[in-house]
């Protein structure tokens, strides 16, 4: 399989084949979904300023005993500074994130009745939340449509040749302009799952990706299907092989055997 360019790719022609990718990377990962934990609009935001330089893992195992003791913006106003601290201690960054939280506690009841407000401009008025925060709230809390742009799916874009660009702000809008408004939130999700478990940041799967036939960063990492397999991750790995036409038998630490859903023998992809 060759690299595809894009060197002479037409603007149109980069919207449908960013539309087709999208397509293919909802029939890959639909399983996709906001990884933080959360029962309400204010835990998601707590928990996505918690995110910040460290996993949403992480995050889920701090928030819990979090969660319990702040249960309302006046909790996290009042909050003892010393013992938010030692909780968020984990997370990284626990100072900072604390006074974002407190500051979060007070400027909702200041300005917002104590609840988190469902607008994009009253919501990154509020310490710890920027365009990011406020779109993963938006698209998980309020079913506002919104493009999250974490580590992942800048990495992910620009190597897509979505677009040539490392500014956050930039690449969502112009993400925005290719991809219909009602898919925002999922293609976020499913760029995350992909960067997380395929299109690794220093060695992708190139060979066991469903979308390497559209991507211009094909082979970037190895294209035979023995060791791409073996770069798959996450619950779904054999199965993500047998989307890309791979055998689930060269994905390591699990048996050999049929694949859920799938009674098919599946050939080895040789690209």
């Amino acid at each position: 399989m060759t690299r595809p360019s894009t060197a002479a790719e037409t603007a149109l022609g980069r919207k449908r084949r960013a539309r087709k990718m999208a397509r293919v990377l909802a029939d890959t990962h639909p399983d996709a979904h906001c990884e933080l934990d959360f029962t309400d609009p204010l835990e998601l935001a707590v928990a996505t300023i918690l995110s910040a330089q460290t996993t949403d893992v992480r995050v889920n195992q701090v928030t819990p005993r979090l969660f319990r003791k702040y249960r309302t913006a006046p909790d996290y106003a009042g909050a003892d500074r010393a013992e938010m601290e030692e909780i968020l201690r984990p997370t990284g960054f626990f100072r900072a994130k604390t006074n974002s939280l407190i500051g979060l506690g007070q400027a909702l009841l200041e300005r917002h009745d104590g609840q988190i407000p469902g607008k994009l401009d009253e919501l990154v008025k509020l310490p710890g939340i920027g365009r990011k925060t406020a779109n993963v709230v938006l698209g998980n809390a309020f079913g506002v449509p919104g493009i999250t742009v974490d580590t992942h799916f800048r990495r992910l874009t620009n190597r897509f040749g979505w677009v040539d660009e490392q500014d956050e702000v930039k690449i969502e809008f112009l993400v925005a302009d290719m991809i219909e408004k009602r898919d925002w939130t999922m293609l976020s999700h499913r760029v995350i799952f992909h960067g997380r478990r395929v299109c690794h940041a220093r060695t992708p799967a190139c060979g066991a990706c469903t979308l390497a036939a559209l991507c211009p960063s094909y082979g970037t990492g190895p294209t035979e299907a023995a060791p791409a397999a073996k770069l798959l991750k996450g619950p779904r790995a054999r199965e993500l092989a047998v989307a890309a036409g791979v055998s689930p038998d060269l994905v390591p630490g699990v048996s050999p055997g049929p694949v859920p859903g799938n009674d098919a023998s599946v050939p080895e992809n040789d690209a």
